[in-house]
């Protein structure tokens, strides 16, 4: 970051969010998934993350339940109030394991910036289907693993019972969604027609050109254009952008 764009000290303070990984989840055995994250939330913590979302048990068969969503927030709770990794700064600072995948990663990392930095960068890279074929190719070796059993995954290919369970999983009321369109039509009919035409006009005058056009999105959003009808502006500037596969 210095040596290629001048970054300065602030630009250059590590800051990330982390969330643990969604692709973990197993449909099978779900109580499984509990222990999945508290694992890799730990591993978060670890490693100094500033902000950290937990997953809930049953992401891997629909959006969390209140109870879920309850248990993985108390995962973290855990973690912050009883297990003391919180009151040392760098609990892994030093470790030759660390250090030694540290530098893989970054091997790896450059490895790649200087692939994509050949094809163009990163906007030719994703038109000419390489990182698509990329994440495409690392999630097919990873299944292959798990058919082979070279991964083991507890519950899926391994430690399985032959038990059918159907856990509860969250229900969406339809009358929250005859609710919001109500909400909605009701928006529409008290705004400013004239005000949406025009907010809607300058987005589509920056989409358009090189400025910057966040500050015309929530001059829109301050006049009540719906997130669609922003989106529809946008798509008419740029099109539908069409994966190469």
């Amino acid at each position: 970051m210095r040596e290629r764009f001048g970054a300065g000290d602030d630009a250059c303070r590590l800051r990330f969010h982390t969330q643990t990984g969604g692709s973990t989840l197993t449909a099978q055995q779900i109580d499984n998934n509990v222990v999945r994250v508290a694992y890799q939330a730990m591993a978060a913590v670890l490693g100094g993350t500033q902000s950290l979302h937990t997953n809930a048990k049953d992401e891997a068969l629909a959006l969390p339940t209140e109870e879920t969503a309850r248990t993985a927030l108390r995962t973290q709770q855990i973690l912050a109030h009883e297990t003391g990794i919180t009151d040392t700064a760098d609990p892994l600072g030093g470790s030759y394991l660390v250090e030694r995948l540290t530098d893989e990663i970054e091997r790896l990392a450059r490895n790649y910036i200087e692939q994509i930095d050949r094809m163009g960068g990163a906007v030719k890279a994703i038109e000419a289907g390489f990182v698509q074929a990329e994440i495409q190719n690392s999630a097919y070796a990873a299944q292959q693993e798990i058919e082979t059993k070279r991964r083991i995954v507890v519950g899926v290919n391994a430690f399985t019972t032959d038990a059918r369970v159907s856990p509860p999983i969250l229900k969406i009321d339809p009358a929250l969604e005859r609710k919001q369109r109500e909400r909605l039509a009701k928006v529409r009919t008290e705004r400013n027609a004239k005000t949406v035409a025009t907010a809607r006009a300058a987005l589509t005058t920056a989409a358009k050109g090189d400025a910057n056009i966040l500050p015309s999105i929530v001059d829109c959003v301050r006049s009540y254009t719906t997130l669609g009808e922003i989106s529809d502006t946008l798509r008419a500037v740029f099109g539908t952008h069409q994966p190469v596969v």
